[in-house]
């Protein structure tokens, strides 16, 4: 094995990777993502115990359990340069020796579930509801700066993408992968499914316009109207394609629950955003620890 070099994995002095400030055991196999940090708390509240609460910079993570289910709920920060740190972060956690710096003969996969909000792109997906994401259609480029075999990801629906809205590939090239074919399993009544768009900011690249305009108007109309074979867009947000395409190329399991806080096809927003996100943390920890 191939020794990896101090300035590819930064190991601090306490034995932690450095950005999530996390020792191997001090993480559990199965891991829920947020991106707010304050929801760290939100969620692990939920525990029966807690073992383990570190943070570094935005990267918060608490370690416990709920009856003999052991979990670590973790925030990232916002968006897919955040999730490149993180989802990689916790594979070398699972899968590299701190020791020799060299990747474990025995891979063991890790189950990522990411617990966000998200803005609906169907007219019959109301604020307040949920989503559990079958693919996730990246607009963010993090993928195109890894090297992979293009049969492991879904290049039919990102070809057609492109076909059908006339998207500027000069302005991103589309890639799109399927979710945790388990883990959605678990998440069945109560839960709209769709394909979930990741875009790499929150104002023109999802099609807002405050004091600037947009160079491919007319997004929004594009997003609700694509359909592949069975499969339509059912909202969008900043995380979920980096998750699945770093989660499929790495050999984990990975899951994106939504709660949707804005209608953009009625544009209504949610009059209680934080209560939605907490019922969507108590519907998703049942579903994992049923």
């Amino acid at each position: 094995m191939q020794r990896i070099a101090e300035s590819e994995l930064i190991i601090t002095g306490r034995g932690a990777i450095y950005h999530l400030d996390l020792r191997p055991e001090e993480l559990a196999d199965t891991v829920i993502v947020v991106g707010d940090p304050d929801r760290v708390k939100k969620v692990s509240r939920h525990f029966d115990s807690i073992e383990h609460q570190l943070q570094h910079r935005e990267f918060i993570t608490h370690t416990g359990y709920i009856g003999n289910k052991r979990l670590s709920v973790m925030s990232t920060g916002i968006g897919p340069d955040n999730i490149d740190i993180a989802i990689n972060e916790l594979d070398a956690l699972a899968n590299i020796d701190f020791n020799t710096r060299e990747v474990k003969k025995e891979f063991k996969q890790l189950h990522i579930i990411r617990f966000g909000t998200s803005g609906s792109l169907q007219a019959d997906i109301p604020v307040d509801s949920f989503v559990a994401s079958t693919h996730g259609l990246g607009f963010d480029n993090l993928l195109n700066f890894y090297a992979y075999d293009a049969a492991v990801a879904e290049t039919g629906m990102a070809k057609a993408f492109v076909e059908q809205t006339g998207l500027d590939t000069s302005i991103t090239m589309p890639y799109a992968f399927v979710g945790g074919q388990e883990l959605i399993k678990k998440f069945g009544d109560g839960f709209h499914k769709g394909i979930t768009v990741t875009c790499p900011g929150f104002y023109g690249p999802q099609g807002r316009i405050l004091r600037l305009g947009l160079r491919s108007p007319g997004l929004i109309n594009k997003l609700t109207d694509f359909r592949f074979h069975n499969h339509r867009i059912t909202n969008f947000e900043m995380e979920t394609s980096a998750i699945y395409g770093l989660g499929r190329l790495l050999g984990h399991e990975c899951l994106s629950v939504n709660a949707i806080v804005a209608n953009r096809v009625v544009q209504e927003f949610s009059k209680d955003s934080n209560a939605a996100v907490e019922k969507l943390i108590k519907k998703a920890l049942e579903a994992l620890t049923a």
